[in-house]
């Protein structure tokens, strides 16, 4: 018999059984590149504007000869462009310089990189590796709270949290399940509870149409 968490990830697994990152790339470097720039910036536009520059640049040593300048008018499109422009160049010279060109796959190595930080690093490792790990992004952080999934306030506990009630071999998946519900359903403003299929297993959203 499934508890509240088995029944609420076979729904979602139902409900979007091909999960996968919106983000496009064709490599862990790119991943990790399109996944720095995500910051504060939505993933349709950050593929419109990696499009364009993994069509000139695409791999560590590409990025290391770049100054940050160069990249800033590369990704001018992107919030928090200037220092994310430092960081990528920063990075790209570690990767090329310290890791023979190849994206770490562990996480102790991914979060020494400057501007990445252990949501980017689980982005990669789950996405380009295939490693279990569970990134919590706000999608995940707010619907998780919302099924009562986990309480942490912050994406770390509530990371350490879904980890120990959710199986490791369904840590990919479930991820990207919260952020595709998060954007289907459960909106930070005018979620739909009433059309959700998980409502009767939602607490917050059986208060929210009272």
């Amino acid at each position: 018999m499934l508890n509240k968490t088995g029944k609420i990830l076979k729904i979602m697994n139902e409900m979007y059984p091909d999960p996968k990152t919106d983000l496009h790339f064709s490599s862990p470097f790119e991943l990790l590149i399109a996944t720095i720039l995500s910051a504060q910036t939505t993933d349709k536009q950050v593929n419109k504007v990696t499009e364009r520059l993994f069509s000139k640049y695409s791999t560590p040593e590409d990025f290391a000869n770049l100054t940050a300048e160069e990249l800033e008018k590369e990704i001018k499109n992107c919030g928090l462009f200037r220092n994310k422009s430092k960081s990528i160049v920063e990075t790209s010279k570690i990767i090329f310089r310290h890791h023979g060109g190849k994206v770490p796959n562990r996480m102790e190595e991914l979060i020494k990189l400057p501007g990445v930080g252990r949501k980017t690093a689980s982005v990669v490792l789950a996405n380009a590796y295939n490693i279990p790990a569970f990134p919590v992004d706000t999608h995940v952080q707010r619907v998780s709270a919302r099924l009562g999934l986990a309480g942490g306030k912050t994406p770390l506990v509530t990371e350490m949290e879904l980890r120990e009630i959710i199986p490791e071999n369904l840590w990919n998946k479930a991820h990207h399940w919260l952020i595709a519900h998060g954007r289907s359903y459960c909106a930070a403003r005018r979620p739909q509870c009433r059309e959700c299929p998980l409502l009767h297993l939602c607490k917050a959203g059986r208060t929210n149409i009272l």
